[in-house]
């Protein structure tokens, strides 16, 4: 692996470290396309840092349920209540 040099930024130079297939590849890529190396890394971080990066948490979905799993005494809204049932339910009234 060698070390290539090229320009980022007009006022920045700076190193980077790339194996000699894709720094092969980076100069045949932007011969085809007119423009230099450096031109194609700016192009490419450009590309690359305005993409919004894939969400990995799967997509919310509401599930609802109708009749007799619904307690109608329990208030919604208290969500204290909802955690005192769930350890009723669970463990049962056994307050020691």
């Amino acid at each position: 692996m060698q070390v290539h040099t090229c320009a980022i930024i007009a006022s920045l130079r700076t190193t980077i470290s790339l194996p000699d297939p894709l720094f092969e590849n980076a100069k045949r890529l932007a011969a085809e396309r007119g423009i230099t190396v450096s031109a194609l890394v700016q192009d490419a971080l450009r590309q690359l840092s305005s993409q919004r990066p894939a969400s990995s948490a799967p997509a919310f979905r509401l599930h609802t349920v109708r009749g007799r799993l619904v307690n109608r005494n329990l208030d919604l809204d208290r969500t204290s209540a909802l955690v005192v049932a769930e350890d009723e339910a669970a463990f049962g009234n056994d307050r020691r």
